[in-house]
């Protein structure tokens, strides 16, 4: 298998914790390409207008 990073060959095995990276920082590479919106799973686009306000679904706040 290959680090889906950088492309350094790994084992699936305690050797590589980080699996499937070969590194904590492939990891976070990668990580920060998702939240940067580098990166993202294809899908429709959402109409926020039709999404719940925020104070309805935040959990921190519970029910009123």
């Amino acid at each position: 298998m290959k680090c889906p990073t950088c492309g350094r060959p790994i084992l699936w095995n305690a050797d590589f914790p980080e699996r499937p990276f070969c590194s904590e920082r492939c990891r976070l590479i990668d990580l920060g390409a998702w939240l940067s919106g580098d990166r993202a799973i294809p899908g429709e686009p959402v109409d926020e207008s039709e999404l719940p306000p925020p104070e309805a679904t935040d959990p921190r706040r519970g029910s009123r």
